[in-house]
């Protein structure tokens, strides 16, 4: 690689299944709330204490934020009963690729590290420095990571994550972005990832092999990684 020098992984959606999304939709939808593109763009990847007033308010008001966030957490540890947290298919062949192209390795999220310990402890020796940073204070947490943790530009590193808030993150921050939307059948991240103007959209982790990863690498050395949003597609994401 002449350019990355660090790959930052998210946790939940990416290295491990999605058991935010359908919550989420539950705990709107069954309060008579509207589930939406914009409701995702304002919840996702925020910090809890945001994310619980908006929460609150999607679901009629009705609940502080402190409330919201318990009675979240409540339904997602019923959800997780009965569709358990699992590793993504490909998780262990994509570490083992990055490391071998010569990156660093790093898992992120909202979560605390007993999340990571508990779900990926089993490849801890494949990720570097503290292997996972929570990024609850500071999400999304691109800045911090790259630069206050692995002392490195913004240009060296590449974010693999399932929110469109990230990759508008990356672009304004100058990281190299991969987006792994969710499948859930109501989500709007594959469409918010497409305004963001994000090219590199993979629906399977063996999807950034090395072929992608090197054309990252090059695409970053150029300057070309990013294109400028068009006025229609800026219109679309107002």
């Amino acid at each position: 690689m002449n350019s990355l020098r660090l790959a930052a992984l998210n946790i939940d959606g990416v290295l491990l299944n999605d058991t935010f999304s359908p919550v989420i939709h539950h705990f709107i939808v069954s309060r008579g709330g509207t589930y939406s593109a914009e409701l995702e763009r304002s919840v996702f990847s925020q910090p809890q204490h945001i994310a619980g007033r908006l929460l609150a308010a999607a679901a009629g008001g009705g609940m502080t934020g402190e409330e919201a966030l318990s009675a979240y957490f409540e339904e997602r540890a019923a959800h997780i009963a009965r569709h358990p947290v699992t590793v993504t298919p490909g998780a262990l062949g994509l570490l083992q690729r990055l490391r071998a192209a010569g990156l660093r390795t790093v898992c992120y999220g909202g979560l605390g590290k007993e999340h990571f310990d508990r779900h990926l402890g089993h490849y801890a020796d494949l990720f570097d420095g503290p292997g996972y940073v929570c990024t609850n204070d500071f999400r999304p947490g691109l800045k911090e990571i790259t630069e206050d943790v692995f002392r490195l530009r913004p240009g060296q590193a590449l974010f693999v994550d399932d929110v469109a808030r990230v990759a508008d993150a990356a672009r304004e921050f100058g990281a190299a972005f991969v987006g792994h939307p969710s499948d859930f059948v109501h989500s709007h991240q594959r469409e918010l990832m497409r305004e963001a103007g994000v090219r590199h959209l993979i629906s399977g982790l063996d999807a950034l092999d090395d072929a992608l990863l090197h054309g990252i690498d090059r695409e970053m050395g150029s300057g070309t990684f990013w294109t400028p949003l068009s006025a229609t597609v800026r219109g679309g994401a107002a």
